[in-house]
């Protein structure tokens, strides 16, 4: 676990669960011992945000990196210079949580020449119960554009099929078949199944990809304090 590139990027389509993804992964590396920082470049969709998390980021001395406009609501298409300390400074160990569709990858584009200097691992969450990556035909276009938006190639897959707080092990289960017609088709690696912590021992074994065992930490807007 953790093995991936010094630098990794996370994308998926939106509600697939990828900065839950992206938050549990950061505080994995920063308790394994790494020196820490995670890149929210998730500008366009202002529902969850990893900066959302920004004191818990710190507290556990992982740099948080973000729009240069201060806010966590409301679309801040503005990129921060500071984006560049994770391609300039070797001494971290990176995450990207990328935007969830073409038009959100763009942010990512903009780094291209960064990425093609920088060797990197770009993970696909893929969530089986959107309604855009439910098939083989609908993830692989849907890899594509944002492999088109961000000028990145996608090199692992994750499932992290999920229904929020209602997941069962049968649902994982029709992921992890999703996930692995993708794999064959497009010879992509499955590198991870997320599994929320008190499902992990009902997970049946020697499935594709490691199991990622992971805690809730993104609120709904409603569910956030004021």
């Amino acid at each position: 676990m953790f093995d991936e590139k010094r630098v990794r990027i996370i994308t998926g389509h939106y509600g697939s669960g990828k900065t839950e993804f992206a938050v549990n992964y950061t505080f994995g590396l920063a308790a394994a011992g790494f020196k820490t920082a995670i890149v929210d470049l998730d500008i366009v969709n202002p529902y969850f945000r990893s900066r959302q998390l920004e004191s818990q980021f710190e507290e556990k001395g992982i740099r948080v990196i973000a729009s240069s406009i201060k806010g966590l609501s409301g679309d801040i298409p503005a990129l921060s210079p500071e984006i560049n300390t994770v391609f300039h400074d070797k001494s971290y160990q990176a995450v990207l949580d990328v935007g969830g569709d073409k038009v959100g990858a763009t942010a990512l584009g903009r780094y291209h020449e960064s990425l093609d200097r920088e060797p990197y691992d770009m993970l696909f969450v893929l969530n089986a119960n959107r309604s855009m990556t439910h098939d083989l035909d609908g993830a692989i276009k849907y890899i594509r554009a944002i492999e088109a938006g961000s000028r990145q190639k996608v090199t692992a897959l994750v499932n992290n099929t999920h229904l929020c707080g209602e997941t069962t092990i049968e649902e994982i289960m029709k992921g992890q078949a999703l996930c692995e017609k993708v794999s064959d088709a497009l010879e992509l690696p499955i590198k991870y199944i997320v599994v929320q912590r008190s499902l992990v021992p009902s997970l049946p074994q020697n499935l594709k990809g490691e199991v990622f065992p992971i805690d809730i930490y993104m609120k709904k807007p409603w569910e956030q304090e004021s």
